[in-house]
Parts: C-alpha cells; structure tokens; sequence
C-alpha cells in the first residue's frame, strides 16, 4: 500500500503576557452612534505558517517573531487609538501639543503624544488585527537581514480585546490572499 501524497507544513503559535498593548477608543456605528471612550488590555496572538517543518539548518528563532510583534505593540501600548477614516470624525483647531477633535458630535482635546491616528475607519477589533498583521510583517522585513519570506506561507495575528472576544487577520502568501475572522 502506498501512502497518499501529503502536504507537509508546520505552524508556529506565539501567545506571550508580554505581547499586549492597552488602548484606548470609541467604536463609532453606522447610525453615528458610538461606545463612550474606553480601553482594553489588548491580547496578541502570533501564528506563522511554515511551507514545510524546519530541519535544523533551517529553524527559526521565536525571539525573531516575537521583537518584530513586540514592536509593533508598543506603538499603540498606552495610547488613545483615532480612525482617521471615519466620517463622523472631524478636525478641531488646538493648541501645540495637543490633538482636538469632535467625534460623533462630542469635543474632545487630548495631549498629542498620547493620541495615535490610524488610517482606518473604526477602531475595531477586525481593523486593529489587520493593522498588527501588516506592521508585524514590515517589522519583520526592515529589522532583520537574515528573513526567510519564502519559507513562510502566511502569517495571522489574532487580538483579543477581552478574553474570548476578537478577530484574527491573516495574510496568506501563496496566493496573496488575506482574511479576516471575527469571534
């Protein structure tokens, strides 16, 4: 009996209590309605797709995956997330060294370098999984020479705002696909 042909792959998992950021935001609705401000303990979870199990001549370093994912945390780690793309948004004159604004009809006057604009237009779970996904793999291409994208098939990244309630992105190589799950 001869066995079937088989698709050899293997999938690296990396789910850190270091590899979080606590945000704040407003999800706005359809309707302009919005949440009041608020924030979470974002939780981030790393899956790297490999195109076939590593021998040791060729593994990978988790510490590599996990400076780049740690990186692109920190940017968003104690801040006030804004969707730059949300039409209930609108800019307000301020003062140096600060950011207004009038969101869903409310003002709002923050300090600026506690205010991070994303160029999306709700600040959701869906958006900032996608956003992580996109500045992990730009991380990991600018800080390391030694990169290894053809070996690697896709990559996911999976927020979780409040244990049990996220979404996952996931960026697919082989045929530059990209999805999003929600849960």
């Amino acid at each position: 009996m001869t066995m079937p042909d088989r698709q050899r792959s293997c999938t690296l998992h990396i789910r850190k209590d270091a590899l979080k950021f606590s945000a704040a935001h407003m999800t706005v609705f359809p309707d302009g309605g919005k949440e009041n401000l608020h924030g979470h303990n974002y939780q981030v979870e790393l899956a790297v797709e490999l195109a076939e199990p590593p021998a040791l001549a060729h593994m990978l370093s988790y510490e590599v995956f996990k400076q780049a994912l740690r990186a692109a945390c920190n940017e968003w780690d104690e801040k006030v997330l804004i969707a730059a793309d949300n039409p209930w948004l609108e800019m307000l004159a301020a003062a140096d060294g600060e950011y207004a604004f009038r969101l869903c009809g409310k003002r709002y006057v923050l300090p600026t370098d506690e205010v991070v604009v994303l160029a999306v237009d709700n600040i959701t779970a869906e958006n900032l999984a996608r956003l992580l996904c996109e500045r992990f793999w730009e991380q990991l291409a600018r800080d390391h020479s030694i990169f290894w994208p053809e070996r690697i098939t896709a990559v996911s990244v999976r927020i979780d705002e409040s244990r049990g309630q996220g979404a996952t992105y996931r960026m697919g190589f082989g045929n530059r696909s990209s999805e999003i799950v929600s849960e």
